[in-house]
C-alpha cells in the first residue's frame, strides 16, 4: 500500500534544533515512518510545500494525495497577513472541493483548520501549555485513539476556544477546551492541538530557546522541565491513529 502525503509547512526549527533534528520535513518523516504499524507493508512519500513562501500543490498535483498534513507554526493562525490568509482560503477550498483529500492539521494547522471551517482562534489570555499534557477524551477520542487516557507534546499559547460546525470534539484540557476534533464520515478532516511529531529532545529545546529569549516565562519552562519524562503518545498512539485515519490498518 502506498500513501501520498503533501506537508504543508507553516514554520521551522532553528539554530541548534535545526543542526540537531533538521527541518520539518524531516521531523514529520521520522515521525510518520515510526508511528507505521508493526509489520505494516505500507510505505509513504512527503511532499514539502513552504506556505510562507506561498509554495502549494497545483490544482492537478492536489487529487494525487491521501492527504494535507499542516504543520505547526511559531506564527499566530490569527495574525492578518498574506501567508496566513492565503493558507485559510487554501484549506476552505480543498475541504469543500477535495473530499477525498483528508486533512490533518498540527498545532497551528489545528487553528489553521478551525478558522478556515467556520471556527476562529484566539490568544489563551497569555497562558502557555508547553511539555507532555494529558488530556481528558471524548468517547469519540477514546473511539480514534483506542486507550482512555492520552499524553501529548504541547507547545502553544493561542486556542481554537470552541468547536467548529461539522467537528467533533476529541479532548481536552483544563487549558483549553479544544484539543482536537474530527469531522465524521471515515474521518475527512482530523486535527490536534499538541504536538506528537514532536520528542522530548526537541520540546526540551524549543523550551531552553524560547525561555532565555522571554517568549516563555520562567514558571511555564520550569513547569515543563518538571514534566519532561512524562509518557508522550505521540508516535505510539496519535501517530497510528493518523495512519488509520489514512486506511492503514494497525
Amino acid at each position: 500500500m502506498s500513501v501520498s502525503l503533501a506537508l504543508l509547512i507553516c514554520g521551522s526549527l532553528t539554530g541548534k534544533l535545526y543542526a540537531e533534528h533538521g527541518d520539518y520535513s524531516a521531523v514529520f518523516t521520522r515521525f510518520f515512518q515510526s508511528s507505521l504499524p508493526n509489520g505494516s507493508d505500507a510505505h509513504f512519500t512527503l511532499d514539502p510545500y513552504d506556505v510562507q513562501k506561498l509554495q502549494y500543490p497545483s490544482d492537478d498535483q492536489v487529487g494525487t494525495y491521501d492527504a494535507i498534513v499542516l504543520t505547526g507554526s511559531a506564527a499566530s493562525a490569527y495574525e492578518n497577513v498574506e501567508w496566513v490568509n492565503k493558507l485559510i482560503a487554501y484549506i476552505r477550498h480543498i475541504a469543500e472541493s477535495k473530499p477525498h483529500v483528508k486533512l490533518i492539521g498540527i498545532c497551528f494547522g489545528h487553528q489553521i483548520i478551525g478558522r478556515a471551517l467556520g471556527g476562529e482562534c484566539v490568544p489563551n489570555g497569555g497562558r502557555w501549555e508547553v511539555g507532555p499534557i494529558p488530556l481528558d477524551l471524548t468517547d469519540l477520542g477514546k473511539q480514534v485513539f483506542g486507550i482512555k487516557s492520552l499524553n501529548i507534546q504541547e507547545m502553544h499559547r493561542d486556542h481554537v476556544p470552541a468547536v467548529p460546525p461539522t467537528f467533533y470534539l476529541l479532548g481536552s484540557t483544563p487549558l483549553s477546551m479544544n484539543q482536537g476534533m474530527a469531522t465524521l464520515k471515515d474521518i475527512h478532516i482530523f486535527t490536534v492541538q499538541g504536538h506528537p511529531e514532536f520528542t522530548q529532545p526537541i520540546v526540551d529545546g524549543l523550551v531552553e530557546q524560547r525561555a532565555s529569549s522571554g517568549v516563555i516565562d520562567a514558571e511555564a519552562a520550569a513547569d515543563a522541565k518538571r514534566r519532561q519524562f512524562w509518557q508522550n503518545d505521540g508516535v505510539p498512539v496519535v501517530g497510528k491513529a493518523i495512519w488509520g485515519i489514512l486506511g492503514v490498518p494497525a
